[in-house]
């Protein structure tokens, strides 16, 4: 099993989420935990090789550990992309076999890709013949009429031929017709018990199980029966401080310095005057910052003062300054 930066860092790491973990998202939860894994959102392959949009790629190097990931299904565009993410400085490219989107769909990639093993072993071999980089896959545990205590290891066995040592398996089946995007992320049932079956089947694997996750109790829970990581999606995200701010010392046992809410905003400000310098709007970075304080005294006005006027003209660093005063105020 390789043992790479992001291979450890894959003990905890925040999922792929469009629209979403977009390089502000990553940068700001960043500030939170140095050790987490971090992915970008879907990037397509055909958006980079016919369609050169190379600024897809472009990240911050504090990101790091962070992982592309890539949607498609030509292996040899695929191969292309994988090489291009790898010169663009990504340590891992993760391949997306699990988006049920309509558009993924229509693209014959992301949770369609579980019909079709073989192809994914394909294209993984071709991925990992073209980059250095580390090739990884995501995928559900099956889809549609499909069994998954059938259809999984088949598809594990295929990828770990092909050369992956890596994968995270979304635990709930993906509904490719019949369900929206966002009820194929809550409606169909989650299996754990199976992607801990896969652990024992596949011990050469490092496996890392996402789906239904909301709390650090709940990931260590999961790393204590065997599994390698655990994947998070929109509790991180709207919860930030919730999953992240402890995760260095009870995830990865290192010392945790003593931060604050307070802090982590300090640190982004130098980050959003030099975006902002290079013509980012406010309201880009600091929507990913409204779940800062959830759960506490004064969140409900740190999210007001922020997504009232983020997006004026005008509206600076210093905006977050005053939201911070109306959290003490309310405190």
């Amino acid at each position: 099993m390789p043992c790479t930066a992001t291979n450890k860092a894959a003990r905890l790491s925040v999922a792929p989420m469009m629209d979403w973990t977009d390089r502000h998202c990553r940068f700001f939860h960043r500030q939170i935990s140095g050790q987490a894994l971090l992915y970008t959102e879907m990037v397509t392959a055909p958006a980079l090789v016919r369609g050169g949009a190379l600024h897809l790629l472009a990240h911050d190097p504090r990101e790091h550990p962070v992982a592309l990931q890539l949607g498609g299904s030509d292996p040899a565009e695929l191969a292309q992309a994988a090489r291009l993410g790898h010169e663009a400085g990504y340590p891992e490219i993760n391949l997306n076999c699990g988006c049920p989107s309509d558009r993924v769909q229509s693209g014959s990639f992301g949770a369609v890709l579980m019909e079709r093993p073989e192809l994914v072993a394909e294209i993984c071999a071709a991925m990992i013949a073209a980059s250095p980089a580390e090739v990884t896959v995501k995928c559900r545990i099956g889809v549609d009429d499909q069994v998954p205590a059938e259809i999984l290891p088949r598809f594990l066995a295929a990828i770990r031929d092909a050369g992956v040592r890596r994968v995270t398996i979304h635990a709930r089946k993906a509904w490719l017709q019949g369900l929206s995007p966002k009820e194929n992320r809550d409606i169909p049932p989650l299996d754990y018990p199976l992607v801990m079956a896969m652990k024992a089947k596949f011990p050469d694997m490092h496996i890392s199980l996402n789906g239904g996750i909301d709390d650090l109790d709940s990931v260590i829970g999961l790393l204590d029966t065997g599994l390698d990581g655990v994947m998070v999606g929109r509790a991180a995200y709207h919860r930030p401080w919730d999953i992240l701010a402890q995760a260095d010392a009870r995830v990865f046992g290192l010392a945790q310095p003593a931060q604050t809410r307070a802090d982590v905003v300090a640190n982004m400000l130098p980050y959003i005057e030099a975006q902002m310098t290079q013509g980012a709007r406010l309201a880009q970075i600091t929507r990913h910052m409204l779940g800062l304080f959830a759960g506490q005294p004064g969140a409900r006005q740190w999210r007001r003062v922020l997504s009232e006027n983020a997006h004026k003209p005008g509206a600076g660093p210093d905006l977050l300054e005053q939201a911070l005063g109306a959290v003490a105020q309310a405190a």
